[in-house]
């Protein structure tokens, strides 16, 4: 049976999440900054709602993507030279979270990017702790994705385009943040061919949630993030 959470009842033990339910741990709880936070940091994610409740996952095993493993195509990397998207860090998380929302998935009836966990989101970024990466052709935005950052961990979240390889481009920046920065892994939480074909990977749960407790426990600053200070030669 799936636990309920209370109010102030803690997460169970990631173990105990049904690997036949795609590692379905709990359900309820709130989505208040400290009790996603407290997720995050052992390895458990939200996705999706059950009469308003939120599901918390901690699937085995893991899909990650460590930033030295990234595969640039030559198509990717000749996008990238030409220059057609303007890229941005944390000018519009709002935007990027709703068109994140707003993508058909395959496989999906609707969006788990509910208006709660919209507004959750948010307030984790203007904590600090939630960034996006936006792609803009004249001004008008064209892809992105937006995730937290826990000390040198990064989570990925979710990522929309409206123009071709327009996602791709924001992820390819986010890389060179991430390397710049001293990032040493990416949660992709479960595996797509998407996110294979940039070089992620399964790695069972253990080691997963071994290396996050040695990155969350590194210091970081919460401010937000800019291209600044990026080799974006391509």
């Amino acid at each position: 049976m799936i636990p309920f959470l209370g109010p102030f009842d803690p997460f169970p033990a990631v173990e105990s999440a049904r690997d036949d339910m795609g590692g379905l741990l709990a359900v309820g709880g709130d989505l208040g900054p400290a009790r996603l936070l407290d997720a995050y940091r052992h390895g458990i994610f939200p996705w999706g709602t059950v009469e308003t409740q939120p599901l918390w996952y901690s699937p085995d095993p893991r899909m990650v993507l460590f930033p030295d493993e990234f595969r640039l195509s030559r198509s990717l990397q000749k996008t990238l030279r030409a220059q057609h998207f303007e890229v941005r860090f944390d000018s519009n998380f709002a935007g990027v979270m709703a068109g994140c929302a707003e993508t058909p998935r395959p496989g999906q009836d609707g969006t788990w990017i509910t208006p709660d966990m919209l507004n959750a989101y948010i307030r984790l970024h203007e904590l600090g702790w939630a960034h996006s990466v936006e792609t803009y052709v004249e001004g008008d935005l064209a892809g992105g994705l937006y995730g937290l950052a826990i000390g040198r961990m990064f989570y990925g979240e979710s990522m929309f385009s409206r123009r071709s390889d327009a996602s791709k481009v924001a992820f390819a920046h986010l890389i060179r943040y991430l390397s710049a920065n001293q990032f040493e892994m990416i949660d992709c939480q479960m595996r797509t061919e998407h996110l294979a074909s940039l070089g992620g990977r399964e790695i069972p749960r253990a080691t997963f949630l071994a290396r996050l407790m040695a990155l969350t426990a590194a210091s970081s600053s919460r401010t937000a993030w800019s291209a600044e200070n990026i080799d974006l030669n391509w």
